[in-house]
């Protein structure tokens, strides 16, 4: 990627130490996910006043009153997915465009849908100014997905729904994943869901917080 040139020394450090303390000691194991986890420059992706946070072990707050999720927490979502390289993927909630990213390395395309357009311009300008040309990003309602570019090896909702939106399940490929988190406003567990046949397998996992998915098939407000 572009800004690998000039980058300062001191974030690489950052990534490495980020990679090997919070994410594999921790039991992530995927070469890919903690090779795109540390050739990713998280610090672009948030304000100037939070780049000396950038690779510590929280999420950080960003414009419309969104987060960038926990390094860990985008790890163990990303490895959940079980990609492929010439994967096509669903991102629902493209926030700061630091999982997208991730994504994007792993993948052979990503569609990204936000609802804040502030947030989705944002993102997609980073994104292709960091030479992320595999990745597309919407505004709209992420709880209906995209399905004019499906159906999708995976899809990734980085926001607490009350139950995974049936809209996002039927644009599963045949052998899909979807992780979610799922739960109430407060509290949600990372949920697997696998198509077989057309029929859906779920697998719960890991108590999480994320903020809400709102829209037609998750909650109405924030």
């Amino acid at each position: 990627m572009r800004f690998m040139e000039d980058e300062n020394e001191v974030y690489r450090e950052a990534r490495r130490r980020m990679v090997e303390t919070q994410i594999s000691r921790r039991g992530v194991r995927d070469s890919r996910v903690l090779a795109a986890l540390e050739t990713t420059p998280r610090h672009l992706f948030v304000a100037d006043a939070w780049k000396a946070e950038a690779y510590e072990d929280h999420p950080i707050g960003i414009d419309c009153g969104q987060t960038i999720s926990q390094p860990y927490m985008v790890a163990v979502m990303t490895e959940m997915l079980c990609l492929h390289p010439q994967a096509v993927v669903l991102e629902i909630g493209t926030g700061s465009g630091y999982q997208t990213a991730i994504l994007a390395q792993l993948s052979r395309r990503v569609v990204s849908v936000e609802r804040h357009a502030i947030l989705a311009d944002k993102a997609q300008r980073l994104l292709a100014e960091l030479g992320y040309d595999n990745v597309r990003v919407i505004v709209g309602d992420g709880t209906l997905g995209f399905p004019e570019e499906g159906p999708y090896d995976g899809i990734l909702v980085t926001a607490g729904t009350p139950d995974t939106p049936q809209a996002l399940q039927d644009q599963l490929a045949e052998g899909g994943r979807l992780v979610a988190p799922v739960g109430n406003t407060h509290l949600q567990n990372l949920v697997t869901i696998t198509c077989h046949a057309g029929q859906f397998t779920r697998e719960w996992g890991m108590a999480c917080r994320f903020v809400p998915l709102v829209g037609r098939q998750g909650w109405e407000t924030e």
